[in-house]
């Protein structure tokens, strides 16, 4: 496989992976916009040159927009292989490059958001225990912060306190959101309508830059549901997922 690096140069050309409509489509507009603005912060998007989902996003920690102390890490925002692309080493040949590069400059180790199962838009906890992450923070809700030291006496990460413990004063529905997820440039506008029209209480609140970002009060800030205070889930919700939801 051939990858590629997405940067100011070539964002204009390339497809996404995530997102990979024409530069029109308010997904893809979102999502470039978002990259493009964190390139200078040392953000890398590596990808397949074949179009699909086959990617890597990653970013130093201190830059990383969620609220996680990681001094010296690199943060893994996405390693996603789906489709086609499964089963062939992909998603180990972009782990290798995102170490081989995190190495190169200076960096302790890596880390990245699990839970200890699988969850939608987080990563495999089976497949990062294999290639030698372990767990070392925890917020009530279950997410994980994983690490992968590059040598024994690295210090571990951790979740801030603000999200070890997700919880809102607002009640009703509460979303946090980021555009580092493109589909959220689509749905979170449909279920803002949906709730309107059934007279459902929901507010969004999209997380427009890193410091709002790393005070969020959960780990997951590209998409985090809340319900009367309380964390619900990081799954995307359309029209009919928010219904159902809101019907329980």
């Amino acid at each position: 496989m051939e990858y590629i690096k997405i940067t100011k140069d070539n964002i204009e050309n390339e497809h996404i992976c995530c997102a990979i409509s024409n530069n029109k489509d308010i997904q893809v507009a979102s999502k470039k916009a978002w990259l493009a603005d964190r390139f200078d912060e040392g953000l890398v998007f590596l990808k397949s040159v074949e179009r699909g989902k086959c990617f890597i996003e990653y970013i130093p920690a201190e830059n990383a927009w969620n609220p996680i102390d990681a001094v010296g890490y690199m943060y893994i925002n996405c390693l996603w292989v789906s489709g086609s692309f499964k089963g062939h080493g992909y998603s180990n040949d972009l782990l290798k490059e995102c170490i081989k590069d995190s190495k190169a400059k200076g960096k302790i180790g890596l880390c990245i958001l699990t839970s200890e199962k699988k969850k939608p838009f987080l990563a495999d906890p089976k497949y990062l225990k294999h290639k030698g992450f372990t767990i070392c923070d925890e917020a009530d809700n279950g997410i994980q912060l994983a690490y992968l030291p590059f040598t024994a006496f690295a210090d571990k990460p951790h979740i801030k306190d603000c999200a070890k413990h997700p919880h809102i004063e607002e009640k009703g529905y509460v979303l946090y959101y980021t555009s580092q997820c493109p589909f959220n440039a689509k749905y979170v506008p449909i279920v803002e309508k949906t709730a309107k029209e059934h007279n459902i209480p929901f507010n969004a609140i999209h997380i427009e830059s890193k410091t709002q970002a790393q005070s969020a009060p959960t780990p997951i800030t590209t998409y985090s549901l809340f319900y009367n205070g309380e964390y619900i889930t990081n799954e995307q919700m359309n029209d009919t997922k928010f219904l159902k939801l809101a019907a329980r």
